[in-house]
């Protein structure tokens, strides 16, 4: 069976809602570039399976010299860069069509932040798991969090780093929703056993937090080629101090944040959660001056 495997990433496409308000603050395009190349283009270069494109979609309005340093990078062919102000299903499809050439038997897509890594087999593990032309949606459950030099191991089963399967007649993509939400639109696959992606939580993040309890890197620096470098070996009583008592406070927090979501995407439905998102962001960001 051949597989079309596409990684999708949204650089600085326009976005409506608390995105936005993130994306026009002074110096973001600068330091989300800088990560984008120490952690995002590294691990996907690194990728022991390369049997894939990559689309990396950007502002029309993106300034000059954001255009000159992708062309550079991806001059080597790692990635396509296209440059639009939005991207309906139809457009989105077409890309896909014309980058990867269609002639597999399943259209396989995955959905990577620019900010963030990719253990060096997450591409082949996802492509392993696709059976057949079934529309289905694959998750790689197991992941890391690093944020100020402390790594943490999560298990998130509607994770960002999602993936959908499908036939090449009327495809569906890993943008078809939310990532946390494609469950409900077809079959879900969770791929367990070794982490399989890397999120860097820093202060351009619109949402991440961190989750999981903290771990040392040693144990994965062999699949993590970037993200671990600057992470320290914590004391064994750090660990069981994470474990005991911080770990279960940030479980208790994510759960009544995860109640206070469940409640507003009932009674607003996505616009309203969206709105609800960018009246904090926009608060915060008043108090803050």
């Amino acid at each position: 069976m051949r597989i079309d495997h596409v990684l999708l990433t949204r650089f600085n496409l326009p976005t409506p809602g608390v995105e936005s308000l993130v994306r026009a603050q002074e110096g973001w395009l600068i330091d989300r570039m800088a990560l984008f190349e120490r952690y995002c283009f590294r691990s996907v270069e690194q990728q022991s399976e390369q049997g894939f494109q990559w689309i990396i979609y950007l502002d029309t309005q993106s300034p000059q010299w954001l255009r000159d340093r992708i062309g550079e990078l991806g001059s080597g062919g790692l990635f396509t860069a296209i440059y639009r102000d939005e991207v309906p299903q139809d457009v989105l499809i077409a890309d896909i069509r014309r980058v990867s050439g269609a002639a597999g038997d399943v259209l396989l897509t995955t959905n990577l932040d620019n900010d963030d890594g990719l253990a060096v087999d997450f591409v082949h593990r996802v492509q392993s798991a696709v059976k057949d032309q079934r529309r289905v949606a694959l998750y790689l459950g197991n992941g890391l969090i690093q944020q100020g030099g402390r790594l943490y191991l999560r298990r998130d089963p509607k994770n960002a780093f999602c993936s959908v399967s499908d036939s090449w007649q009327d495809p569906s993509t890993c943008w078809v929703d939310w990532h946390t939400k494609l469950g409900e639109l077809m079959p879900v696959v969770e791929i367990l056993g070794s982490p399989g992606w890397l999120q860097m939580i820093h202060t351009g993040n619109v949402s991440n937090r961190v989750r999981g309890y903290r771990v040392a890197p040693g144990r994965y620096k062999e699949i993590f080629k970037v993200g671990l470098d600057e992470v320290g070996e914590p004391a064994a009583l750090k660990l069981l101090l994470d474990g005991c008592v911080l770990a279960p406070g940030r479980a208790a927090r994510d759960a009544l944040r995860r109640a206070g979501k469940a409640l507003i995407l009932g009674v607003a439905g996505k616009s309203g959660l969206d709105a609800f998102k960018s009246f904090i962001a926009g608060d915060a960001s008043t108090r803050a001056h």
